[in-house]
């Protein structure tokens, strides 16, 4: 029998600091982080991220782009429209270097310059609404799904009462029985509320019902159990625990209605009951020309194409979006 080796003190082990010694350190990422990673690989949905950013850019320094370029969105140009006809002089409705869009039909204003400030009326409606209807559906939502009872059920009552109006046709009655001075406000100031709030308004129930949905789903977590178990309160747990977890689907389907926002202003504007002329408005344009596509078919084309491309980038960067906060949901 063999006498056993001795061991020097220190030696049978290596030391934590020998192991590491060299070795990189894994940094931990927040939930965020990981997000950001996987929007990134989405080419798509970041292409539609930048085309959202820089229309919002656009749409902010309009009056600074228009003035750089030289053109106006409200400025005659009857010298550049045939007298007997009352269209665009010139191929493909009057484009030039001055115009580089063309001009309208019978007055001979600027497309371009209509187009970057009819973004402004688009954008603004549409953000504004979708803030509205994201602060009315969360509240009521987050409300009834966690104290669920009598309170759920007149809450989603009224959600199904909300989505029974006729929202058309209530904005076509509701802009029509306006007086021109309210609160203060008239002209245009007034029109862009008033369609705020009935599409903000009316539009909540929408959100309203995911976050009851979500609600319901985490008021039975362990988190939520254990801030109870320790004493917190219902203002606590409603705005410490659950509303940091809602911040995701809060974001991406306020991300994908505002695209629906910008077609619904754009309907309103086209039926005539938008922002009034001469403000600049996408829908407005296309109802215009309407009556022109058979003799100016090129006066049709940017405002469509306006509305079609800002659509899509939102719709993209939503989904993109969606995919990167949630990637069960592909």
């Amino acid at each position: 029998m063999s006498a056993p080796l001795e061991v020097e003190p220190g030696s049978a082990a290596a030391q934590p600091e020998a192991v590491l010694d060299g070795v990189q350190k894994i940094e931990g990422r927040s939930l965020w982080q990981i997000s950001w990673m996987r929007l990134k690989r989405d080419k798509i949905a970041i292409a539609g991220g930048v085309f959202v950013i820089l229309l919002i850019i656009v749409a902010i320094f309009a009056p600074l782009i228009c003035k750089l370029i030289g053109i106006t969105p409200n400025d005659f140009h009857q010298d550049l429209v045939d007298p007997s006809l009352q269209t665009p002089i010139g191929r493909l409705g009057g484009i030039s270097w001055d115009h580089p869009l063309g001009i309208e039909p019978v007055n001979g204003r600027d497309i371009l310059a209509r187009i970057l400030y009819g973004a402004r009326i688009s954008l603004l409606i549409a953000v504004l609404a979708t803030m509205l209807s994201v602060v009315i559906g969360v509240v009521l939502g987050v409300v009834a799904g966690y104290f669920g009872g009598w309170v759920d059920t007149l809450i989603s009552r009224l959600m199904d009462i909300f989505l029974a109006f006729p929202l058309v046709l209530f904005a076509l009655a509701l802009v029509g029985a306006i007086p021109d001075s309210v609160l203060g406000l008239t002209g245009d100031p007034l029109r862009v509320a008033l369609i705020v709030f009935i599409i903000g308004f009316f539009s909540w129930p929408y959100i309203g019902r995911i976050i009851r949905g979500q609600t319901l789903s985490l008021r039975e977590r362990e988190f939520v159990d254990a801030a109870r178990s320790l004493g917190a309160r219902r203002p606590y747990i409603l705005f410490t625990e659950l509303l940091p977890n809602l911040i995701a689907p809060i974001l991406v389907y306020a991300t994908l209605l505002i695209p629906t926002n910008v077609l619904f202003e754009a309907g309103l504007s086209y039926l005539g009951v938008g922002v009034r002329p001469p403000t600049a408005s996408w829908g407005d344009m296309l109802s215009i020309a309407s009556k022109w596509y058979q003799v100016d078919p090129m006066y049709m084309i940017p405002p469509g194409l306006a509305i079609f491309a800002t659509v899509l980038a939102f719709n993209l960067f939503g989904d993109g979006l969606r995919d990167a906060l949630d990637p069960r949901s592909r």
